[in-house]
């Protein structure tokens, strides 16, 4: 089975993040069970890409034939990241919330890579909708660290929950229909709680795992049987 993985890593921290913690526990995991399959990394914590502007976006929007060399240039890191996210079958985001929301640098992430006639089209003949993906067949893996607790559907605070929801929507965009989050929760109180919440994650990620790696045996068997 030969996949690719683009493993995006949010957090500004370095060893002490939690979210990078388990990046690297869902890469060890999936390549007990898949070696042979590669691995794009972006550490946008550490190197952020850069926010979009007024001349960003006019180079965006100019027909690729008409960009002069400062609009090429202005978009060469969105071009490269786009071509990231084409060549993987599944996208993992290791992030953490921060103030109930995206890091800043993985918001600008999101700006570079969904982008008009790379990632969507925009057609007004489709009435009230004119935007729809171009890539298709991707899956998400969102693994996150939150410093309180109860974001999950039904729970205390789900109504704040701005990180999983937002990355919810806007994936659609590159392609993905099919998403699954995992979270270590209690960051902020260090207690027995935070623990358990660390395996239960822990255990997702190794199931998750095991179900995304047979997903892709069993597509690739089909995708090589004879017609």
């Amino acid at each position: 089975m030969s996949s690719t993985i683009l493993l995006i890593t949010a957090s500004a921290r370095g060893e002490g993040s939690i979210s990078r913690k388990m990046a690297e526990h869902f890469q060890q995991a999936w390549r007990s069970k898949a070696p042979t399959t590669t691995v794009i990394t972006r550490d946008i914590g550490s190197h952020p890409p850069p926010f979009i502007s007024e001349a960003w976006i006019g180079a965006a929007f100019t027909p690729a034939e008409q960009r002069d060399q400062h609009q090429r240039k202005l978009l060469a890191s969105s071009d490269e990241m786009i071509d990231e996210v084409d060549r993987a079958d599944l996208i993992v985001i290791a992030s953490p919330m921060y103030n109930y929301g995206m890091p800043a640098a993985l918001k600008a992430w999101f700006d570079q890579v969904i982008r008009v006639n790379k990632t969507f089209s925009f057609d007004l003949g489709r009435g009230d909708w004119p935007l729809e993906p171009i890539f298709r067949g991707k899956r998400l893996v969102l693994l996150s660290s939150k410093g309180e607790f109860g974001f999950q559907p039904g729970g205390s605070r789900h109504h704040m929950n701005h990180l999983d929801t937002h990355i919810a929507t806007v994936a659609h965009y590159l392609g993905v229909n099919d998403k699954h989050f995992v979270s270590i929760e209690y960051q902020e109180f260090g207690d027995e709680r935070h623990e358990r919440s660390k395996q239960s994650a822990h255990q997702q990620i190794d199931d998750l795992v095991q179900s995304l790696t047979k997903l892709s045996r069993d597509q690739a068997t089909y995708e090589s049987a004879p017609a």
